[in-house]
Parts: C-alpha cells; structure tokens; sequence
C-alpha cells in the first residue's frame, strides 16, 4: 500500500474515532443530565402523566341530642371525576349528564374538555344519581367515594346546627364551631392510569374519622318549642321569634328555636337572614324583663322589701330633665305591686336608690354586657354602656330596660339565676364529645359551681313576685293548668332606623318565665319581633311560654304543684287590677315600656262563684288565691329557733331552706301569705 493511501486511511479512522467519542460523550452527558440532573422532575412529570393523588374526605364525626338521637350525619356518597384525556366526546357527553346531575350542557362540557388527567364532574352524587350514570358507561368517567351531610330531622334546631358546605367545612352553628375536632384528617387515594390508559384507583392512606358532639337539646321539647312559636309568630303576622328553653339548675340549653327557620339540607334556596341565630347573635332592648335585674340588686342590697311601699307620683317622674309617664297613674305601690304591674315610676325610684355605679356591677354579674360563652359562632356581647358613659337620664332608662341591648341566652341565663336561688350558671349547648362508638352509658352534663349573685332569700323573694305578675299581673295569659310559675313581660319599642327614635309601629314583645315556682325545672325566653295588632308581652308572648311550659313539664315527669282545672287558668283570682295599658310619653324620643294587664277570667257556671272583691286600698286591689284544700297559711316565724322553724314547717308540709344561725330573722315568703302545700321557705336566722 502507497505511504499516501496508508496516511489517508489513519486520517479517516482517526476522525471517525473522534466524531464517535463525541457522540458517546454527548450520548453520556445527556443521560447524565437526564438521569441525574433532571431525574427528580421527569420522574414527577411522568407521575403526573400516569397517576393523580385525589383527598379521601374524613367521615365528618355526627351531632347528637342528649338522647343520642342523631340530629346531623354524614352518609357515604359518590363523587363524579373525568379523566379528559380519555373523553371520546365531551359535547355527547354532556348532553347525556345534564338532565341527571341537573346541569347545564355548556357547563359539563367545558369540564369534560381538555388534557388534564383529573377533574371533578359532579359532588356528592345520590343514589339514584350514581345509578343512572353508571348505566350510561360513558368513556372517561369514574367515581370516588365522598360522604354527604344529611340534616334526618330537617329544620328542627337548623340555626343551631348550622350547615355544610361543599367541602364539608361548617359554615354556621355548631358545625362551624367545632368544624376543626368535627372534620377528622382527610386520607389519600391515587389514580393511575395502566398500560391501556385505564383508571384505577388505591388508598394511599387512610382517612381518620372526627369527632361526634352530644348536645344538651332534646329533641322532643326543641319540637315542642319550636311548634309553639311557629303558631304564635303566624297568629300575630311576627316578622320572627326565638324561644329558648334551659335547665335553670345546670345551665343546659333543651331547645332553642328560631323562626322563620331554613333546611340545612338545602341552604341554596334558603334566605340569608334566616341562617344565622338571633339567639346569641342579635341584641335588642329587652324593656321591662329587665326589672329583675333593678329589683334584685335593691333587694341584695338591703334598699328595699318587697312590702316596702314606694310613691309612684301619680305616674310620672322627671329624670335627667325629661318627664317619664307610666301607662297608669299609680300611687304608693308595694315593691312587689310595682313589679305586678310594671310600674316604669317605680322602678326608676328603685334604680336611684341603687346609683350608677352599684346599678351596673349587678348588670356585669348577671353576665350582661360579655360573652357567655355558650360556643356558637357570632355570638354578641350586647350593649353595656359603663357608668362613666351615663347621660344623667340613663339610670332612669337603664332602670326599665332601656339604653342597653341583650341577647335571649342572656336574658334567660339571668332569669334562671333567679330561679336557681341566685346562682348564675352560664348557659351551654354541648354536652359532650367522643369518637368511635358511642359511648355505653348516656352521658350526662356536669355543670360548674356557678357563681352566686343574690342570697336565696332575696331569690326567693324575687320567685314569689314574679309569680304575682303571672297570677294577677301583666302575664296572666302565661297562667298554666296544674302548675305554678313566675316570670316577668317586657314590650319594648323598636329603633326606627331612618330617624333613630324609638318607633309608634314596631315592638319586641317577650315573656321570661320559669316553672314549677318553687323548685323550678325549666326556664322558658320567648321573644316576638315586630307583631301585628296587639303587641304587650303578656298577650303576645305569654301564650307561648304557656304551650311550651304545659307540655314539656309532663314529658320531664314533673308532677302537678297545684290541682288541675277543667277551666284555662290554674288558679281563681278574686280581684285583679285591669289596668289598660297605653304608655304616654311627654318626650317622643323616650318611650317607655308597655306592659297591659288583662282581666281576670269570669267564674264558669260549674265552678264555685268567686269571693267579692275586697276594697281596693292604697296599697291596690288584695289577690286572693285559692288552691283547694292542699294550702296553708305561712306562720311568722320571727325570734323562733332552728328546731321550732323546722317543727312548724314539717308540720304544715312546707320545705324549709335555712341560712345562719340562731334565730329566725327574716323569711320569704312573708307571713300570712296563702301556700301551696310543699312550698319551699327561706328562713334566715341570726345570733
């Protein structure tokens, strides 16, 4: 071989070498770079490609009554999801699962179009729904299983409950209280796609369950509330009503009804004033229930007895330069009359002799003005107005139930403060929480200790005055057949809101009450908001509380206190002031409370003629209240022992409460004073 072609021959060779070592060295590098330097984010594009990791939504943990009665639970569902890319025709598609899902066909197609792996179709589909999809094998489609929120009782206690969104957050009530503990941890499950561009799915790991909350409700008296105030709100044309009924001896909330109410199964069609609680979420002036408050304080603070006599001023005051007019011109009045025949004079007297300062520390202990704490979302604190902030007429406002603002668990938490014997339980809702199987025994609420605002007798005191507002007062329509009561009205004037003065039209009309008198087993609120004609509270609200009270009393086996009558009302009232009630006010921006006073019932041809009525003296008309044959006068037991009070109180069958020592000082109620038999009677005793 030439030198030349042997050169040459090298030349080539050499080159070829060279140009193969270069290709190998890129071939390397871009494997390198491949494998190495890109790995991670080739390796998670081609899981996006093949798989989609798809939340497993937790089993949302049940809402019980206190029976364990199920009032929210949520029920395993399917979800509807495409895979687009496998998606033969969207526009076919979605022509054929619109009338299903209740869709519209542009809709579902823009979800069935495109190239993403996984989009959701349809939520939480039914039964019936899934069934029929399935039936139609359309390409592309598949299911995940979902849970669903189901309400089994529909609207009962909806405001308190609260609802669900779409994915299955609490937006109200309970369920948006406790939404976090309620929700559990969601798992995971993938979505692959095999070699034939089919779907399966696995769990990648497992959702845990939340927790179930046991409310103190009951659900037979949240019926029962609930069916009252319906009927009384459409009798009266109301634009809505709250009854709360609690435990005054824990605090336990057994029912809180609202209406105009809405079905948490369907929040879409419900109005948006309708899904919140007023309950604890709205203030309003409460007028004159707010008295107790006024007549405690004065009573705790040794100002005033409930015989006390107080001048009335022929029913007007000046107060801060403005002339209040009561809604009758009363004379010297009884502590105790005042309060029968919500005297707005007399109670703004009493609220001097209290003073700002020691007015408004009774307001803050009645829990009026925060919190209570009871745990549902929005709750307000009201309107409390410090001393300091005072006009020199708002102790006489503040003293009937004016310039300030409340909400119903807290006027019922005060009521049952009273009830309780003075000690204030703040009101609550949840009984209890576990998880997993319900727990073996029915669980059962453990209440604080309370804090004490006023001493038993001045509790007491208080029971036995309100019980005249029922038997011969302003609330004689909330009288109940076998049961004795006590309670106090309020119809409060409404803020017109174009001028900011109170209005001619629009009250809030409300009657707090509890029952039986002396050993009280419930507290009932009932709150009427802008009713049509007649408007007092005793009228308006009182036959609520009646309703209520008289049917769920029987349910919670509480025996009759007093005899039942064939006729409507449980006692016979010999004479009671019938007073109308139209307020007259000098200054148009200061009007105060209504409180009418209805006549009493005429005797029935089949029951005994009532006695005559006596003169009426300055003192007003004497009640004369008959219990058949179980009652008893109360004995004075003023500078008698410990072991005599109790001889002479088992003897009668009265149930004695002692406080102190030595020997009997003051006592409640007063003496010669007609009782039912097993009255209970505070005694206080002295050295």
């Amino acid at each position: 071989m030439p030198p030349r072609s042997s050169t040459v021959h090298r030349t080539r060779l050499a080159s070829f070498q060279l140009a193969l070592v270069v290709w190998a060295l890129l071939v390397i590098t871009r494997l390198f770079w491949l494998q190495v330097l890109d790995h991670a984010w080739l390796a998670h594009r081609a899981l996006r490609q093949q798989e989609k990791f798809v939340p497993v939504e937790a089993q949302r943990g049940a809402i019980f009554d206190r029976h364990m009665t199920p009032l929210a639970m949520s029920l395993p569902v399917q979800s509807l999801f495409a895979n687009q890319r496998q998606v033969h025709d969207p526009g076919e598609e979605a022509a054929a699962l619109a009338p299903i899902l209740h869709a519209t066909e542009a809709e579902l197609r823009q979800r069935l179009t495109g190239d993403r792996g996984f989009v959701w179709v349809a939520r939480q589909l039914t039964a019936g729904q899934t069934e029929r999809v399935r039936a139609l094998q359309l390409a592309g489609l598949g299911f995940q299983p979902d849970t669903r929120r189901f309400y089994p009782k529909g609207e009962l206690a909806a405001s308190l409950l609260g609802y669900v969104g779409v994915d299955g957050h609490g937006l109200g009530g309970i369920e948006q209280s406790f939404d976090h503990g309620m929700a559990g941890q969601n798992g995971e499950a993938v979505l692959q796609v095999d070699a034939h561009r089919q779907s399966y799915s696995q769990l990648a790991r497992a959702a845990v369950e939340g927790a179930n909350v046991v409310l103190t409700l009951d659900q037979n008296i949240q019926f029962i509330a609930q069916q009252e105030l319906d009927k009384r709100v459409a009798e009266t044309h109301a634009r809505r009503g709250i009854a709360v009924v609690e435990n005054p001896r824990t605090g336990e909330i057994l029912a809180l009804a609202t209406t105009p109410s809405f079905n948490p199964d369907d929040v879409q069609d419900s109005p948006r004033a309708a899904l919140g609680d007023g309950a604890v979420s709205d203030p309003y002036e409460p007028g004159s229930v707010f008295k107790l408050v006024t007549l405690s304080a004065a009573l705790q603070q040794g100002l005033i007895t409930p015989d006390e006599m107080i001048d009335c001023q022929n029913g007007s005051i000046k107060v801060g330069g403005r002339i209040i007019h009561d809604h009758a011109r009363f004379g010297l009045l009884s502590v105790t009359d005042i309060l029968r025949h919500s005297s707005d004079v007399g109670a703004i007297k009493i609220g001097l002799k209290l003073g700002d300062q020691e007015f408004y520390h009774y307001i803050q202990a009645y829990g009026f003005g925060q919190r209570t704490g009871i745990r549902l979302p929005g709750e307000s604190r009201g309107i409390v107005r410090p001393p300091q902030r005072w006009t020199p007429m708002s102790i006489g406002a503040v003293s009937m139930g004016q310039e300030v603002a409340v909400t119903p668990v807290q006027v019922v938490a005060m009521v049952s403060s009273l009830a309780n014997g003075g000690v204030y339980h703040a009101p609550r809702v949840v009984l209890t929480s576990f998880t997993g199987a319900p727990p073996a025994t029915q669980p059962r609420f453990e209440p604080d200790a309370g804090r004490t605002i006023v001493s038993p007798l001045v509790a007491n005191e208080m029971k036995q005055m309100m019980a005249q507002v029922v038997l011969a007062g302003t609330a004689q329509q909330a009288q109940l057949n076998g049961y004795t009561a006590g309670g106090k009205t309020g119809t409060a004037q409404k803020v017109d809101p174009g001028t900011h003065t109170y209005s001619a039209h629009n009250y809030i009309a409300s009657f707090a009450g509890f029952a039986p008198l002396n050993d009280p087993v419930i507290t009932v609120l009932v709150v009427i908001d802008s009713p049509q004609g007649g408007h007092e509270g005793g009228a308006t609200a009182g036959p609520v509380f009646k309703g209520i009270a008289e049917r769920v009393l029987p349910y919670l086996g509480v025996p009759h206190d007093i005899p039942v009558q064939a006729a409507r009302a449980p006692v016979r009232i010999a004479a009671v002031d019938a007073h109308e009630d139209s307020e007259q006010v000098a200054d148009p921006t200061l009007v105060a409370d209504t409180e009418p006073a209805p006549a009493a019932p005429a005797p029935t041809p089949d029951s005994p003629a009532a006695p005559a009525p006596p003169s009426a003296s300055a003192t007003g008309p004497l009640v004369v209240l008959d219990y058949g044959s179980h009652s008893v006068v109360a004995p004075d037991f003023t500078g008698q022992t410990v072991r005599a009070v109790s001889a002479s109180c088992q003897r009668l069958g009265l149930v004695l409460s002692l406080q102190g020592n030595g020997v009997a000082r003051a006592q409640s109620p007063a003496p010669g004073t007609r009782l039912a038999s097993g009255t209970r009677v505070v005694v206080r005793f002295t050295p």
